[in-house]
């Protein structure tokens, strides 16, 4: 399991390169529009989606290592009255997923996940996934 931060950002190339060398990690992932680190030290995935905001917080997310996981987290969540969606299989943000999401406060959102599988080219987003 790690966090991950996914933040938008005006000059993506800049934010790569600083990114790379701040935790001497190369992206995993580079698309147009695009990148993600697997960052093992600290265990983070960090995501980095070129737009016109600098710096903002896009959402937060949980990768977990197994679907079954996403399904505990959302039973877990809804018990706590935070009212997560339904857990659904979805196709963003160039990969294939099991997710679940909740909103938090000042609708800071969180994703609750599993990667399935690589995609290679981006079809959109489905549902909350990604959305500014």
């Amino acid at each position: 399991m790690r966090l991950q931060l996914a933040l938008d950002v005006t000059d993506l190339d800049a934010a790569v390169d600083f990114y790379r060398r701040l935790f001497a990690t190369e992206p995993t992932k580079r698309k147009p529009g695009y990148a993600n680190f697997a960052i093992a030290d600290p265990p983070l995935k960090l995501v980095l989606f070129a737009g016109d905001e600098d710096g903002r917080i896009n959402h937060l997310g949980v990768e977990v290592d197994h679907a079954d996981d996403v399904d505990v987290a959302a039973e877990r969540l809804a018990a706590a009255g935070l009212d997560p969606t339904t857990v659904a299989e979805t196709t963003c943000c160039h990969a294939d997923k099991v997710e679940t999401w909740v909103h938090g406060p000042d609708d800071t959102r969180w994703e609750w996940y599993v990667k399935t599988a690589d995609v290679e080219e981006e079809t959109g987003t489905s549902g909350t996934c990604c959305a500014a």
